[in-house]
């Protein structure tokens, strides 16, 4: 199966009809593109049944045409859309692209699997335009829960898109570049074709909160708290760091992070200047000795996986501190589809040891916001990129059929809805083909990548 001179097609391998593990490929005369390489946490299901806690799309396509395979873009350095890099590349042998702090985090990856030194990676910044291959590729700044997120226009002879990756219209990102509606309103006026855009808060009616409206409401719960307070949040999230900073400063509070990848992305954030006035963090082994009242720390773990140190703080088993009655846990992230289960069973067990769990639904105040688009920025975004055709990606089928309905509702022409291994041909005609191409996953072995029974 190739694309000829007159063919633009869309082929995802991960992350449509599911959350997580995207990735995604283009085709053109000839040559492929493939933007994000990412891994989930949880079997199809929604469960962890298969055993493997690590999982990723198999990429056995693109694998054997990976003389055709130009780059790898990767957009932003979430886990869904960079985690599998150091696994797969290996396997794909092909140019990384990425901005800064992207590709700081990739490295770090890398590095684990000595691969270091061998990939290659190119530095782009936002806005820039560059030709990949047959592919002319322009990286447009966007806003999500993590810093200098972009979206993709890939144009070509036979179409174009715009890939928009995880984004959302933060008016306040608090930390990284901002949007510009004139350079969303400059694509459309460009006459781009397509848009292959994010559907996981499609469903939402409305704007998603801003990063700069969650200071008063987490300054409220910790500042009444008459112990220990734990916020739990996506290790990623620089901006949040930088909000509780703020309110540790404000409450006369030592700051600490509990979590391996919390620590490490922190570490890139300082290292990429995105984080230049972060405060002195007490270290894990010191935490023991202060007094309960002095203490706020961010942990991973809000998803209630079992490796974290929320949940560790959960079960009591965590080395250098223990959790008391009178103490409190914010939950400031909001509840993946598929992790209920987890996340209700760790809140259990803290809530009957004494400790207070406050959770987005539970607060008089906002403490949580949003890294996705709400119907309302969904229609705004197709208002000024205008595409003649909407297919949806990232999110499970009622998110994508939530999505469908948002364009159809904003005029959008033409919508497809297809799932991992469908074809979109966006040019020269729109159409699509089912189970084109054969789709799996790969769960990390002890020792190396198995394939997952579907």
């Amino acid at each position: 199966m190739t694309p000829d001179t007159r063919d633009f097609w869309f082929l995802p391998l991960g992350g449509c009809g599911e959350i997580g593990m995207n990735m995604s490929l283009y085709g053109h005369d000839d040559q492929w593109l493939m933007v994000d390489c990412g891994v989930t946490f949880r079997d199809a299901d929604g469960g962890t049944s298969s055993g493997y806690h690590v999982q990723m799309p198999d990429p056995e396509f693109i694998a054997e045409r990976r003389k055709n395979l130009q780059a790898i873009l990767l957009t932003h350095a979430h886990e869904d859309h960079i985690g599998a890099v150091a696994h797969l590349w290996p396997r794909l042998r092909c140019p990384i692209h990425a901005t800064v702090f992207t590709a700081e985090m990739l490295r770090r990856k890398l590095a684990e699997h000595g691969l270091l030194n061998k990939a290659e990676i190119t530095i782009v910044e936002p806005g820039d335009r560059q030709q990949v291959g047959v592919f002319d590729v322009e990286w447009i700044p966007n806003t999500h829960s993590i810093p200098n997120p972009c979206g993709l226009v890939i144009r070509t002879s036979a179409g174009s898109v715009f890939h928009t990756a995880d984004w959302k219209l933060d008016p306040q990102p608090v930390v990284g570049h901002h949007y510009s509606p004139s350079v969303y309103q400059r694509v459309g006026d460009s006459g781009v074709q397509a848009m292959v855009c994010d559907s996981t808060c499609a469903d939402q009616a409305g704007h998603s909160l801003s990063e700069g409206e969650l200071y008063d409401g987490l300054f409220h719960h910790v500042s009444q708290a008459p112990g220990r307070v734990v916020v739990a949040c996506f290790g990623s999230n620089i901006a949040r760091l930088h909000t509780l900073s703020r309110v540790a400063e404000a409450t006369g509070r030592h700051l600490g992070l509990l979590g391996r990848s919390l620590i490490n992305t922190a570490a890139a954030a300082r290292a990429c200047g995105l984080w230049p006035n972060s405060p002195a963090l007490v270290e894990s082994d010191h935490l023991g000795y202060l007094p309960r009242e002095t203490v706020l720390l961010v942990a991973t773990g809000s998803q209630g996986e079992p490796r974290t140190a929320l949940n560790r703080l959960s079960h009591d088993s965590f080395r250098d501190m223990a959790l008391e009655a009178g103490d409190m846990v914010i939950f400031s992230a909001r509840t993946i589809p598929g992790n209920e289960r987890a996340i209700e069973s760790m809140t259990e067990r803290l809530r009957a040891r004494g400790i207070e769990v406050i959770t987005p639904d539970l607060s008089p105040l906002p403490i949580h916001a949003s890294g996705h688009p709400g119907a309302q920025e969904l229609t705004q975004l197709y208002e000024w990129i205008r595409p003649k055709l909407l297919i949806p990606v990232h999110g499970e089928p009622q998110h994508l059929e939530a999505q469908i309905e948002v364009a159809r509702s904003a005029g959008i022409d033409y919508q497809l809805n297809g799932r991992n291994g469908d074809l979109f041909m966006i040019g020269p005609t729109t159409s699509i083909r089912r189970r084109a191409v054969p789709v799996g996953r790969l769960g990390l072995g002890q020792r190396s990548l198995e394939k997952i029974a579907s």
